[in-house]
């Protein structure tokens, strides 16, 4: 391959990882947003918590069927009607006039992103031939996300003092135009090709309706807690449009969810380790961010500047592990990665209290970034290892659900232990609240050990090796239908 064509293909994981670095964005942002959010609409705390709560329920529902969507109708295509509703939504959210508006804007963003990320992700894994390549490329990716999750929380507390909640969405509108204009140009078009496109509908109703449920019943656990009839509800109706789901899919001639790609433990093992790190990643962000303003009275921008180097270790984290895997296989870096977001979260049973060591707090912070960008990139390989090119889409929108079904239960599961040590009513001192996220980071830190599990039981020692049915197609083929002769 000439040096031109291998800049050209190394632009596609940076084009898409932009896009991907939108949806990540400004969803922290908006979290540091949400009091001068209330202050503007004079709304109640619980009424603007729905625009978190619609997005994540749009999100996760969809993932599985815009993933399909995607191996069925074409890459590019569905991305790039993606990036257009995220635009066309983000302008919504600024210009929203009332909470309602908000709440109705940030799920169309919400759908948006279940369309941008499975087909972004699978481009991309499609771009590079299994192994050193898409490991590198992955790598890339883990570190885009892992920055923008973080940086989100700094950013949003200095566009929101500085410029104003809106901005937290219009600064999506002008990056956002930017790829739709380079993506015609970058990215070919890829799809599925079968004589007979089927949706799936009955299977695409009933998984959809399954992931909005336990999504919903999961937000519902911080106030209600896991016994309530808001929880159990829910929770019971989508363990039951689960079990029609798999009977459906057994019997469908062309189902959403071929239950052969799940034969293999890698993509499984490497699922359900996004699963684990979701949860330990948003149980830990959820609680240091109430912990440092509520306790240690820090401002946004403070908090954000000293997450920062969260940040940075998890960029690290994620290159140094693409490197690393290449040479020694997924499961001992997995095994690393996990090993360092429980040992973080311990750490920060320990130096978390009103009177915390800044100087610990930053190093306990380090070590859960480095754990972070390498266990989802190792999850992610782990998750593409094996994949026909045909599944792309749908192994996308698979590892995709699995972690943002985590961040919703890292949330929940954070949010009831923190609860359970509530301080007597009338006493608002803020160290009260201190051995509530003790035993809250103790919990997320069992949840990683989990992870510890999985990788050591589930994931290979290396990658699995790559067959005819397994390979994407050749690099060279992709790149050079793009340059000019």
């Amino acid at each position: 391959m000439s040096p031109r064509a291998a800049a050209l293909r190394w632009r596609v994981p940076v084009l898409l990882g932009t896009a991907f670095f939108m949806t990540i964005l400004d969803g922290t942002s908006l979290l540091t947003a949400l009091p001068a959010i209330e202050r503007e609409f004079r709304a109640h705390g619980t009424t603007v918590q729905w625009a978190v709560t619609a997005y994540a329920l749009a999100f996760a529902g969809l993932l599985l069927l815009c993933g399909r969507a995607a191996d069925l109708l074409g890459r590019r295509r569905v991305f790039l009607a993606g990036m257009s509703l995220r635009v066309l939504a983000s302008l919504g959210c600024g210009f929203a006039p009332t909470v309602e508006a908000l709440v109705a804007a940030r799920a169309l963003q919400g759908v948006s992103a279940a369309i941008i990320a499975p087909a972004a992700l699978s481009m991309v894994m499609n771009a590079f031939a299994e192994g050193s390549e898409r490991n590198r490329a992955l790598g890339i990716w883990g570190g885009i996300g892992g920055f923008g999750a973080t940086a989100g929380l700094l950013l949003g507390g200095l566009i929101t003092d500085t410029l104003g909640w809106q901005w937290v969405f219009w600064i999506n509108v002008p990056v956002g135009v930017a790829v739709l204009i380079l993506a015609p140009v970058m990215l070919i078009e890829s799809r599925n090709e079968v004589r007979v496109r089927s949706f799936d509908l009955a299977g695409a109703l009933t998984v959809t309706s399954a992931l909005v449920l336990f999504v919903y019943a999961i937000t519902g656990v911080p106030d209600g807690g896991w016994s309530s009839h808001q929880v159990l509800g829910p929770l019971a109706g989508a363990m039951a449009l689960t079990g029609l789901f798999v009977m459906i899919e057994r019997r469908s001639k062309a189902p959403l969810v071929p239950f052969g790609v799940l034969r293999s433990r890698s993509p499984v093992g490497g699922g359900l380790l996004l699963l684990v790190t979701g949860t330990a990643v948003d149980g830990m962000l959820i609680i240091l961010t109430t912990h440092a303003q509520s306790v240690l009275g820090w401002s946004p921008v403070r908090f954000g500047i000293t997450a920062g180097v969260m940040t940075v270790a998890a960029v690290v984290g994620a290159l140094v592990c693409q490197r690393v895997v290449t040479r020694i296989g997924v499961r001992p870096v997995a095994t690393c990665g996990t090993a360092l977001l429980g040992g973080a979260c311990l750490l920060l049973t320990r130096v978390v209290s009103e009177h915390s060591s800044p100087e610990l707090l930053t190093f306990a912070l380090l070590v859960f970034g480095a754990g972070m960008g390498t266990a989802t990139v190792c999850a992610q390989i782990a998750a593409f290892t094996g994949v026909a090119e045909r599944h792309s889409g749908l192994a996308a929108g698979l590892a995709d659900t699995c972690f943002a079904v985590g961040t919703a239960l890292g949330v929940a599961i954070a949010g009831s232990v923190v609860a359970a040590h509530a301080p007597t009513p009338g006493i608002a001192a803020p160290q009260t609240l201190v051995p509530g996220h003790q035993a809250a980071f103790g919990v997320v830190g069992l949840v990683a050990a989990l992870g510890l599990v999985i990788a050591l039981a589930m994931l290979g020692k290396r990658s699995a090796p790559v067959t005819k049915e397994t390979a994407a197609p050749p690099v060279d083929q992709i790149v050079t239908d793009r340059i000019p002769a």
